[in-house]
């Protein structure tokens, strides 16, 4: 059976859902450098392998865009640090919700860099987005929780739609080799001192957490990649919203933690706010 877009985007959003949970783990004990700087090795060796029993899988190295790749590579980063730190205080499904407030951004993006025109529903839709997520935090700031943790997840989102926009310059250039390579190295070598100066030495199972980042965030590169190659993104990005329900999964499953009404009713509002905000910029496209 083809494994289609569909299938392909799913398993790519609940491999990142594991991602993030596995990173929550593994922050209360290692620092932020070590466990991304860790992933990037895992990434680039899991590529160099699949090149050696295969000559040019993934397609060719080489590009002719090397500053968008590395402003990519960076940005890449920022919503790494981002997310990491924010889960370390927040639940999965609270810094979900922060996350899907990235379409919104993106779309400022485009119309702040690309010049790109949008409608005024389209930012109405998007004020409704970030009112969703408020109405979600609220509760936890009212009880003493870190308005840090939610402004590293805002730096996390805003990261994250600057890789989708830069993705939209890159889009003509097709591989996955190329965007592994130009994201984990240049990426590896930025962290490379930071996490040489605050190492800490991993106990027993923790290589193998730590490993198994880096085959998540690989497998889950490769499912997005075929996901966007059979299906267009229009019918890829009502699916986007199932991440909410792995993150759910996961807080209540390893940490027993029910989402609050407050966060399912901001989840409501951020899923209705993205899906009209989608509505009005294809009437336009």
């Amino acid at each position: 059976m083809r494994f289609g877009g569909p299938a392909a985007m799913l398993a790519a959003l609940g491999l990142f859902a594991a991602l993030d949970a596995n990173s929550k783990l593994l922050s209360g004990a290692y620092p932020v450098a070590q466990v991304v700087l860790i992933r990037q090795v895992v990434i680039l060796g899991l590529l160099g392998a699949a090149r050696l029993l295969r000559d040019g899988a993934g397609g060719e190295l080489g590009t002719r865009h090397p500053g968008l790749h590395l402003l990519r590579a960076l940005a890449m980063l920022g919503s790494a640090f981002g997310f990491f730190q924010a889960l370390r205080e927040i639940p999965l499904a609270e810094g979900y919700l922060v996350y899907f407030t990235a379409p919104f951004m993106t779309l400022g993006l485009a119309a702040l860099v690309l010049g790109e025109r949008l409608p005024r529903t389209v930012w109405l839709w998007s004020g409704v987005g970030f009112l969703g997520v408020l109405v979600a935090m609220a509760p936890g700031l009212r009880a003493g929780g870190s308005l840090l943790a939610y402004g590293y997840a805002l730096l996390g989102t805003v990261s994250y739609a600057l890789v989708l926009t830069v993705n939209r310059g890159l889009r003509h250039e097709a591989g996955i080799a190329r965007l592994v390579l130009w994201s984990a190295l240049p990426g590896g070598l930025v962290l490379l001192p930071f996490a040489a100066s605050d190492w800490v030495p991993p106990q027993g199972w923790d290589w193998l957490a730590l490993g198994i980042n880096g085959i998540f965030a690989g497998a889950a590169t490769i499912c997005l990649a075929v996901a966007f190659r059979h299906s267009s993104a229009a019918r890829l990005a009502p699916l986007e919203f199932s991440a909410l329900l792995w993150a759910v999964l996961a807080d209540l499953l390893i940490w027993q933690a029910l989402p609050t009404p407050a966060t399912l009713a901001g989840g409501a509002i951020v899923v209705l706010a993205c899906v009209m905000s989608q509505r009005a910029q294809r009437a336009v496209d």
